[in-house]
C-alpha cells in the first residue's frame, strides 16, 4: 500500500469502502474496535483491503498495515470475520523492532458486505448514523460475530442483526446515543440471556463542512488543506469573480453569489465553517452580518485587528452592535499564530485553527498537555466498558 493511499482522508476512504460494495467487489474492512493504552489511531479507524493486498486507510502509524494484509487474505478465503489483538506496548515489542507504542489495539476483519452500506450511504448523504456492532459472544456462536443494527438519533433498527445482538439493544441505548452525537466509538459488554456479548459501538458523522468566500489565489491553499483533514469544502465567490470548477479543483463545489445572499446560500447549521478572505471591504462586512444570522460556529475573516475595529465602527454607525456572543464566533485575524507568511504558510495556521474550533481545542503544545491526546467519552449505559478506563495516550 502507497503512502498515498494509507494517509487517505477519511471521506476518500468512505468512498472506495462504496465503490467496492457497488462492485460487488471482494474486500475486507478492518476496524480498529479497542484501544489500551497508547496508540496513533482510536477506536472506529479503519482500512478497505482487497484480494490483491492494495487498499486505503489507516489503522496504526505503519507498525501493523503488513500484518493485516495478511490476515485479510484469510478472512476472503475462509470468509468469516475475526478479532485480533496486538499488544504493542513497551515491554512486548512487536517483533523486536523497537515499534512499540504501549498499547493494546483490537482490529475487526470482516468481508465487507452489505450489511455496512447503511453506514456508508448515511455518511454519503451528509447524515450522522450509529452502528452497534456483535465483536464477541461468550456463547461461542460464530454467525454472531459482525451482526449489526444501526441507530438513527432515536431508536435502533434490528438490520442485520441476530438473537445475540438483538437481545442486548435496550440496554445499549444510552451509550449509542453518547456515540452518535460525539462521533466516537467504543467496543462495550452486555450481558443476556445468553451470555456476555462484546458490542463495538461507533457514532459516525458526516464531514464537517467549510465555506470559503473568495476568489483569489490565497484562496486555493486553504481548500486543498482542508480538504486533506476530512472538511467538505465549498468556495463561493461574489460580484463576477471566477467561480469555476477548474480554479479550485479541490473543492467539492463551486458558486457565484453576492454577499447578501449568504444566508440563503446553504442550510447552515452548527458543523458548518466559515472563511470569509475577498478581501474586499464591503462583501466582507456584509458577508459577515449575514453568517451571524446563522448557526455556524466560526467565521473566520480575513484581515488586521484594526481592519476589523473599522468594520465594527461602521455596523455600529448603523445601529449594528455585535453581542457578545457573535464577537465570540468572529476570529479575526483569522488563523493561528505560527509565525509563517507564505500562502500554504497562512492556509495552514487558518486549517489548523479550523480543526482547533471544530473539535473543541484550545491550541498548545501537545509536550504541554497533560492526560491523553485523544479524548475519551464516557458512555451512560448499563454495559460495561475497558475502554473508558483507558487513562493514557499519546501518538505513537
Amino acid at each position: 500500500m502507497s503512502t498515498t493511499d494509507w494517509s487517505l482522508p477519511e471521506t476518500d476512504v468512505f468512498d472506495q469502502i462504496r465503490a467496492a460494495l457497488d462492485d460487488d467487489a471482494d474486500a475486507v474492512l478492518a476496524t480498529v474496535i479497542d484501544v489500551e493504552g497508547s496508540a496513533y489511531r482510536r477506536p472506529g479507524a479503519k482500512m478497505i483491503l482487497r484480494p490483491d493486498g492494495s487498499g486505503a486507510g489507516s489503522i496504526t502509524a505503519g507498525c501493523l498495515e503488513d500484518e493485516v494484509r495478511a490476515l485479510a487474505a484469510e478472512v476472503l478465503a475462509d470468509g468469516d470475520p475475526r478479532v485480533e489483538t496486538w499488544d504493542l506496548t513497551g515491554e512486548d515489542d512487536v517483533w523486536g523492532l523497537g515499534v512499540g507504542c504501549n498499547g493494546v489495539i483490537t482490529v475487526l476483519l470482516e468481508p465487507l458486505g452489505d450489511s455496512y452500506r447503511p453506514v456508508v450511504e448515511a455518511r454519503t448523504d451528509g447524515a450522522p448514523i450509529g452502528v452497534a456492532t456483535v465483536v464477541g459472544d461468550e456463547s461461542g456462536a460464530d454467525r454472531a460475530l459482525g451482526s449489526r443494527a444501526y441507530y438513527d438519533g432515536n431508536d435502533f433498527s434490528a438490520g442485520a442483526a441476530d438473537g445475540a445482538l438483538s437481545d442486548a439493544l435496550a440496554e445499549l441505548e444510552p451509550a449509542m446515543a453518547t456515540l452518535y452525537e460525539s462521533g466516537k466509538a467504543e467496543t462495550v459488554a452486555v450481558e443476556t440471556d445468553g451470555g456476555t456479548v462484546e458490542v463495538f459501538l461507533e457514532g459516525v458523522r458526516p464531514p464537517p463542512e467549510l465555506v470559503v468566500f473568495g476568489s483569489g489565489p490565497d484562496v486555493a491553499p486553504v481548500v486543498e488543506l482542508a480538504k486533506l483533514v476530512d472538511f467538505r469544502v465549498t468556495v463561493a465567490s461574489f460580484r463576477g469573480g471566477k467561480a469555476g470548477a477548474e480554479r479550485f479543483p479541490r473543492a467539492d463545489e463551486v458558486v457565484s453569489s453576492s454577499p447578501a445572499d449568504v444566508s440563503d446560500l446553504r442550510e447552515w447549521d452548527g458543523d458548518t465553517y466559515a472563511v470569509v478572505m475577498t478581501h474586499n471591504f464591503l462583501d466582507d462586512r456584509i458577508a459577515l452580518e449575514e453568517l451571524l444570522e446563522t448557526p455556524v460556529p466560526y467565521v473566520g475573516l480575513m484581515g488586521p485587528h484594526d481592519r476589523f475595529e473599522e468594520m465594527r465602527e461602521d455596523m455600529a454607525d448603523d445601529g449594528r452592535t455585535l453581542t457578545e456572543d457573535e464577537r465570540e464566533r468572529i476570529y479575526t485575524p483569522i488563523g493561528l499564530s505560527l509565525g509563517g507568511d507564505s500562502p500554504y504558510q497562512i492556509g495552514y495556521s487558518i486549517v489548523a485553527e479550523l480543526l482547533a474550533v471544530a473539535n473543541d481545542r484550545t491550541p498548545k503544545h501537545l509536550s504541554r498537555r497533560a492526560g491523553p491526546i485523544h479524548d475519551r467519552v464516557d458512555v451512560d449505559a448499563n454495559a460495561d466498558t475497558d475502554a473508558n478506563a483507558d487513562a493514557d495516550a499519546s501518538t505513537e
